[in-house]
């Protein structure tokens, strides 16, 4: 029975890890916008917005990574002998990528907070989509249990990327036509 539960809060604190993840560059984009605008736009937006990742950082995001990673390490100990079937290890490559995405994301966090801005809110769109393309492999790879049907995952996911810069360039024309779009 303990590991159900310990499988349930692994799953709940993924799914807000990715919460976390999935609207944070979204505020980013929101951030930079903000910091290109005229005053009294600029510092009332700034302070408010640099508030709001602030919190959804470090209340949300960072625990709950921090809080799904012990409950995946506890799962391993339940069940060691994932560790010696293949998916698990393209799993947990996916992991490290998921980890480097979460601490890249960081510095963009930490430069924002400090009015560095270094990248577009283009760039921070089609960012935002990172940990998208890392979910869809990891539900695959946990659902179908198979190292080798990942391929078809990666080759669904280019197709899911090319697909979303179809619509990133598709909405880009619709707000140069209509900025309130």
């Amino acid at each position: 029975m303990t590991y159900y539960y310990i499988k349930s809060l692994h799953l709940i604190f993924v799914i807000t890890w990715f919460a976390g993840l999935f609207y944070i560059p979204r505020l980013f984009v929101y951030q930079i916008e903000a910091f290109h605008k005229s005053s009294p736009d600029k510092e009332i937006l700034g302070k408010q917005l640099k508030l709001m990742t602030k919190r959804l950082w470090f209340i949300i995001t960072w625990p709950s990574a921090i809080l799904s990673t012990i409950f995946a390490i506890w799962l391993l100990i339940l069940q060691p002998f994932w560790l010696q079937q293949g998916w698990m290890h393209v799993k947990l490559a996916f992991v490290v990528l998921l980890i480097i995405y979460h601490l890249k994301t960081h510095q963009y966090y930490k430069q924002l907070q400090n009015d560095v801005v270094t990248k577009t809110s283009s760039f921070m769109r089609i960012w935002n989509e990172g940990a998208t393309f890392i979910l869809f492999a990891v539900v695959f790879l946990v659902i179908l249990k198979s190292a080798l049907n990942w391929i078809y995952g990666v080759i669904g996911m280019i197709v899911l990327g090319v697909l979303i810069m179809l619509g990133f360039k598709l909405y880009k024309n619709i707000r140069e036509k209509n900025p309130d779009a």
